[in-house]
């Protein structure tokens, strides 16, 4: 069977019923309904990429460290964690009133993408800025106080000596990089 579909995301797992069956239990019901996404994703050859709600363990301990999600946060089942091949959470401690770390730094629009969990990887913890106006994520070496954006000198410019004739020429190199010189994937 031909597919289409490139990629799947739901938001939020939760919210999905396991139609015509019947369950002891919810946790067994997003249990089943986890491991029916992981097999429409093998059957498929797509990635699956499936938010999930924290239970309300995370609010009842303290601390910057207390308070950053851990795989046992992953509500109503223990599934999630053992069917997906990669966990990710977003955290960010001003969510919480935490505006310093223990050291004093400032973790005001501070994020840290978590990876708890990779089947085949390492896991971790990146630390980026979150621009809360406009709902975006930003690198810490990008981000300047006060600066909505990154300024950075234009590539086609450079590139056409200002010449706007051969901007077309210019741009149809594909020598375009992310800040840190890798090639963008498009």
């Amino acid at each position: 069977r031909e597919s289409h579909v490139k990629i799947l995301i739901i938001d939020y797992l939760q919210l999905m019923n396991a139609s015509g069956m019947s369950f002891g239990s919810r946790e067994q019901e997003v249990s089943t309904i986890s491991r029916s996404l992981k097999g429409l994703a093998k059957e498929l050859n797509i990635p699956i990429i499936a938010l999930s709600q924290l239970n309300r363990g995370v609010e009842t301990r303290q601390g910057n460290e207390g308070k950053r999600p851990q795989l046992a946060d992953l509500r109503e089942s223990g599934a999630i964690e053992q069917d997906a091949d990669i966990v990710c959470f977003i955290h960010r401690p001003e969510y919480y009133r935490i505006t310093e770390d223990e050291q004093g730094n400032s973790l005001i629009g501070v994020a840290e993408i978590i990876v708890a969990k990779h089947r085949n990887g390492p896991t971790g913890l990146a630390k980026m800025r979150f621009d809360s106006e406009y709902a975006r994520f930003q690198n810490m070496d990008d981000f300047v106080v006060g600066q909505r954006y990154v300024e950075r000198p234009s590539k086609m410019n450079k590139a056409t000596n200002g010449d706007p004739s051969s901007s077309a020429d210019a741009l149809s190199g594909g020598d375009f990089t992310t800040p840190n010189k890798e090639p963008l994937p498009f």
